[in-house]
């Protein structure tokens, strides 16, 4: 009855358009009233006390660091980067934008960052190249998911922090699914490249144009490198990697780049104190919305119902799968995970998943969602740069759509593309 009453507020608040955090509190506290003797008072106990997370402080520093970067010069030298390395191959616009978003998804931990950082050089360029309008922002929505796998990731942080797992395992359990979507993403370039007969973008380039590429976007690339390298290296927590990062930016932007002035700095502060703020509302309210399910038993009622109901492990997670994949096209992969994993990640425990591996099929499914109407924020952003319809970048879409099923149905039964590279590392 708990389960019953709660979830469905949940349906109601949701479709009545009710900002997520509001929908968490007001359903938590009226199945509280209704179900249990329980204080309401607890809700807001919860709340201020679920905020109290040294992890936590990792979320408003990536992100200000992601928005640092993305305003002081280091996409446009990723961009070149990836043309010298791909750019001369069939589709090699596309693919440039791809391999661009994997650079700069390793310091940006956002998906629709990436798309905008990205998608403003890209998709002009590939239009201007004889490119489908449709397609060139279609890829850099695509592309542009990747932002929450490689990490450094936000989505990650916050499942972890849920979770109650390391946050450190979690990001190198991303790296290689990460890669592998991102070689997916470029096989869809190169083949609708061949069938529509794209042109290239330039000719072979030579080593010392390739070394020159690397030279001015070195200090950018060694952002995961400082980030994963600190934090495996003992130097600090993944929290304080964040601060590392904030400063380090700083220092390239200002005084490597030259591009970063005070105007910039003022609007980026502007941006992470909004972005966080609404993820810091939300996730006090999941705090509690977690402890009352917990309270009421409900994650272990619903595990014992479907292990009762399905006993292939296969098939559970294959529902779990077509159900998140589902999910994602309604709700914000942040809102998802603070919702769904004190849910769900009791049930994959009976069948033996890790939560590492599960925290990554469910960022992956989510990610899905980014690029699936009527949520899909990275069509709009796409939409936005490229002045495409949504209906117009859906249809292009759908290989590139195809393309990361693929991948997630490969890294949810086989776990040792997310956990090889942490238990060779172990």
């Amino acid at each position: 009855m708990e389960a019953v009453i709660l979830f469905s507020l949940l349906i109601i608040t949701i479709v009545l358009s009710i900002p997520i955090g509001i929908t968490l509190g007001i359903s938590t506290a009226i199945a509280m009233w209704l179900t249990s003797d329980i204080p309401i008072i607890m809700l807001a106990q919860k709340s201020v006390t679920g905020l109290d997370s040294f992890p936590l402080l990792a979320i408003p520093f990536f992100i200000l660091a992601g928005a640092l970067m993305c305003n002081g010069g280091i996409s446009r030298r990723l961009v070149a980067l990836a043309e010298s390395l791909v750019g001369f191959i069939v589709g090699g616009l596309a693919m440039v934008t791809v391999l661009a978003c994997m650079f700069f998804a390793a310091i940006s931990g956002s998906g629709p960052a990436t798309v905008s950082a990205i998608g403003s050089f890209m998709i002009p360029a590939m239009k201007e190249k004889k490119y489908h309008g449709g397609f060139a922002a279609a890829i850099t929505a695509a592309a542009g998911t990747i932002g929450v796998i490689i990490p450094p990731s936000i989505p990650f942080v916050i499942y972890c922090v849920v979770a109650q797992c390391s946050i450190g395992d979690m990001f190198i359990a991303g790296i290689i699914p990460g890669i592998i979507i991102g070689v997916a993403l470029m096989t869809v370039c190169y083949c609708t490249a061949k069938k529509r007969n794209y042109l290239t973008m330039t000719e072979r380039p030579k080593f010392s144009e390739i070394a020159k590429a690397f030279k001015e976007s070195f200090w950018a690339l060694l952002v995961p490198v400082i980030i994963l390298g600190g934090i495996y290296g003992g130097i600090f927590t993944p929290t304080e990697a964040a601060v590392v990062a904030v400063v380090y930016s700083v220092l390239i932007g200002k005084f490597i780049y030259h591009e970063l002035d005070m105007k910039v700095l003022y609007e980026c502060l502007k941006s992470t104190a909004l972005i966080n703020g609404a993820t810091s509302f939300l996730i006090g309210l999941s705090m509690a919305f977690a402890s009352y399910l917990a309270m009421a038993q409900i994650p272990a009622k619903i595990a014992a119902w479907l292990t009762t109901f399905v006993d292939s492990p296969f098939l559970l997670l294959m529902i779990i799968n077509v159900f998140l994949l589902v999910i994602g096209c309604f709700v914000d992969n942040i809102a998802a995970v603070i919702i769904l994993t004190p849910i769900l990640l009791p049930v994959v425990k009976l069948i033996g998943i890790d939560p590492i591996h599960f925290g990554l099929i469910i960022t992956v499914n989510l990610a899905c969602g980014f690029i699936s109407p009527p949520y899909g924020i990275n069509l709009f952003v796409a939409s936005a740069i490229s002045g495409e319809s949504i209906e117009n970048i859906s249809r292009e879409i759908i290989p590139a759509f195809i393309a990361m099923v693929g991948c997630l149905l490969l890294f949810t039964y086989f776990p040792i593309f997310s956990m090889g590279l942490l238990q060779l590392i172990r």
